[in-house]
């Protein structure tokens, strides 16, 4: 494979990070935000959240993508191909990931939130400085899991038309006509993404137990 190849599965790894990477942030944030909601107890609305989650995940990330870009048109939403896919990505980790905070959140200690009032400490200042680190702390391996799966999950973005690593990949064997030297370097991209993720883990795990404790 020459250089020319490699540039464009580097392209093309690039685009992959980015969408992911932007889906990944709005999903960790609304993955925390539905389940501290969750834990208000709102009839109406914890129904409809736990709707979403059963809904989101038993359905295939690609229906997702194929219903924003194809669907949404039929009730007068036109979503550009990679807002779509943004969107498609982080509403399919918001999901997962409100199960992982839930389960942060259930398994905190209530004796903290207690002491922490007993002593006129607010809500905010409790949650932002005690209770976030250490769920933070206990998430980040799921969290990470989670990040892994999105990403080696969006080449199903490709269908609408981004040109991500998979799709350059596709282009790339039909042109030469060799598919296994772009399909191994496609696969060494993926591998050292996710290494890199698991890496990063590591690290924040580290400095997030420092700030828990």
């Amino acid at each position: 494979m020459d250089l020319n190849a490699w540039i464009l599965l580097l392209e093309g790894a690039w685009t992959t990070l980015w969408i992911s990477g932007v889906a990944i942030i709005i999903g960790v944030s609304a993955g925390l935000l539905i389940a501290l909601i969750r834990q208000k107890k709102i009839p109406i609305i914890e129904q409809l959240l736990t709707l979403y989650i059963s809904l989101v995940r038993s359905t295939p990330l690609i229906t997702l993508v194929l219903f924003l870009f194809l669907s949404l048109p039929a009730l007068g939403i036109h979503l550009e191909k990679h807002i779509a896919a943004i969107l498609s990505l982080a509403i399919n980790t918001a999901a997962f990931n409100a199960e992982i905070w839930r389960s942060a959140i259930r398994n905190f200690s209530k004796d903290q939130h207690e002491a922490a009032m007993s002593v006129g400490m607010t809500h905010w200042v409790f949650f932002r400085h005690i209770m976030l680190p250490q769920m933070i702390a206990v998430s980040l391996p799921p969290l990470v899991n989670e990040m892994s799966f999105l990403i080696k999950g969006s080449p199903a973005i490709a269908i609408i038309g981004i040109v991500d690593l998979t799709r350059v990949t596709n282009r790339i064997s039909a042109v030469t006509y060799q598919p296994l030297y772009p399909i191994l370097g496609a696969g060494l991209i993926y591998m050292i993404i996710v290494g890199v993720l698991v890496k990063l883990q590591y690290v924040a795990e580290k400095k997030a137990h420092r700030l828990a404790m």
